[in-house]
């Protein structure tokens, strides 16, 4: 029987596989600190600063937390196929602030703020969600169990400050513009997430030795939840709501969960 449960233990398995898996995850999220690192340096409002930090320090740690998973296993990371590379397919569909744009010395506008935090209540609502799968996978696993439990509650609180900070400026008269960037940035996470998991499950199928039909049917399956999507499902990437855990950002990153 297909399910997530025994792909991510199939994957899990096999050091090839593994070595992958964790190679995009640790990809991804060294991008996203750096990015998060340069928006905090040139950001005005000073109250916001620090959160965005803290948000760089968080995605740094996970990082190092993928890439010390890889060493537990003897193993070390691999190329990241560019067709699998999240964060990099998003930019160079104009989603989010460009890296030309950040590595000019020029304070950022209060536009590119909007644009920074809708891109990451965006792509932080997919990375909570699929933080949650692996914790109902891998929570109580003794190798990878205190990992993955870690980076899903710094990706919640991730979630919860890019709502409370959108609606911060909404209140301040940001309103359509917030909702209109949203809805834009949603509509390509959703295609781009679709061709990177086309991507990721051609990739993992070779090394697994997937027969054809089942690589068939989770591409099929991919397809589905990306009609899903595209018919309605983006929407809870565009809601915004006070979360119950305020100030989620406010204080120093937590230690890394495996050295």
């Amino acid at each position: 029987m297909l399910s997530a449960r025994t792909l991510f233990q199939e994957i899990h398995a096999n050091d090839e596989a593994f070595g992958l898996f964790c190679s995009i995850a640790a990809k991804g999220e060294d991008q996203g600190g750096w990015e998060n690192g340069r928006i905090a340096a040139l950001v005005a409002d000073q109250e916001l600063a620090p959160k965005i930090a803290r948000h760089g320090a968080d995605e740094d740690k996970h990082g190092r937390i993928f890439n010390a998973l890889l060493h537990k296993r003897g193993l070390t990371p691999v190329a990241v196929p560019d067709e699998t590379d999240y964060t990099m397919i998003l930019e160079r569909q104009g989603i989010g602030l460009a890296h030309s744009r950040l590595r000019r010395e020029e304070p950022l506008t209060e536009v590119d703020v909007i644009v920074y935090l809708a891109h990451s209540r965006v792509t932080e609502q997919r990375a909570s969600e699929q933080m949650r799968l692996l914790c109902k996978v891998f929570g109580n696993d003794p190798e990878i169990g205190r990992a993955v439990r870690m980076i899903s509650a710094d990706e919640d609180n991730h979630l919860a400050y890019c709502h409370e900070e959108l609606l911060r400026l909404a209140a301040a008269g940001h309103g359509r513009r917030i909702l209109d960037t949203l809805r834009e940035t949603a509509k390509a996470e959703i295609r781009t997430y679709r061709d990177v998991s086309l991507a990721v499950t051609a990739h993992m199928g070779a090394i697994l030795r997937w027969p054809k039909a089942k690589s068939a049917v989770l591409a099929a399956g991919i397809q589905v939840v990306y009609l899903y999507e595209l018919l309605g499902g983006w929407q809870r990437m565009t809601t915004l709501k006070m979360p119950a855990k305020r100030n989620a950002l406010g204080g120093p990153a937590t230690a890394d969960a495996v050295d």
